[in-house]
């Protein structure tokens, strides 16, 4: 069965539970995202994030349509080029300048017609490198931009920009990786899970060096972590409860 896909050319595209816009945010699409359409109607597509085969609807006047031969090709997220400063540009065809995130696709320019602005390289980071430079972009569910973004979400996106595959969701990523049994064996970069009295994950975070952690807490923050969890200096309070370590060995 033939089947169709489009893709993100513009900066980010919001991803809905129902095609509403008053529906809830449950992910976010940024530049060169590719995704196969499930249903399309008069004003809604269901599509199906190929990254991490998240599905939602978005609005049709938003995204472009690719054949399945260009399709294929991106499916090689091993050759995939992201941005890794803040923001950067592609120049369009009208010579005006379009925003492009970090974590966003950078070698599909001349896939959707437009190209490299002088300044719109993409730059080698390590994941730590990364992760700060999203330090107080502000908490949304569902975002994954530094103009918004939830706990699993941002994991996810500093992972992929560093060429490292998580799934969107905090569940799915728990499963990842190998459980470590102290703090003191942990490197920067690994994970770590909380949950609430029930058990129930509830948060994930990337380790810093020193037993610092940066997360999605309000915004995008650092805090202390001990064995018990996470801990705010400046309210002198446990925030979250330490559940378990994930190496994920790439």
């Amino acid at each position: 069965m033939k089947q169709d896909y489009g893709i993100c050319g513009l900066s980010v595209i919001n991803v809905y539970k129902n095609p509403s816009e008053s529906s809830e945010i449950v992910n976010q699409l940024l530049y060169g995202d590719h995704f196969t359409l499930l249903e399309v109607n008069t004003f809604w597509s269901k599509i199906r994030f190929v990254y991490d085969g998240s599905s939602g609807f978005i609005l049709n006047s938003l995204y472009a349509t690719i054949d399945s031969n260009v399709a294929n090709q991106l499916n090689d997220f091993s050759k995939a080029k992201y941005n890794t400063h803040l923001t950067n540009y592609a120049l369009l065809e009208s010579q005006q300048l379009l925003p492009i995130l970090i974590g966003s696709r950078m070698d599909v320019m001349t896939i959707l017609g437009h190209e490299n602005n002088e300044s719109s390289e993409t730059s080698e980071s390590s994941l730590v490198e990364t992760a700060l430079r999203y330090t107080y972009a502000p908490y949304m569910k569902g975002g994954r931009s530094p103009f918004g973004i939830d706990a699993d979400g941002f994991t996810q996106i500093v992972y992929k920009t560093a060429q490292k595959w998580l799934p969107r969701q905090l569940k799915d990523q728990a499963k990842e990786g190998v459980s470590l049994s102290f703090l003191e064996e942990s490197t920067p970069g690994d994970l770590a899970f909380f949950d609430d009295e029930e058990g129930q994950l509830i948060h994930v975070g990337i380790l810093l060096k020193d037993n610092y952690i940066i997360h999605a807490h309000g915004c995008i923050r650092i805090d202390r972590i001990d064995h018990t969890g996470i801990f705010n200096p400046y309210t002198s309070q446990y925030t979250h409860k330490l559940r378990v370590i994930k190496s994920l060995n790439f």
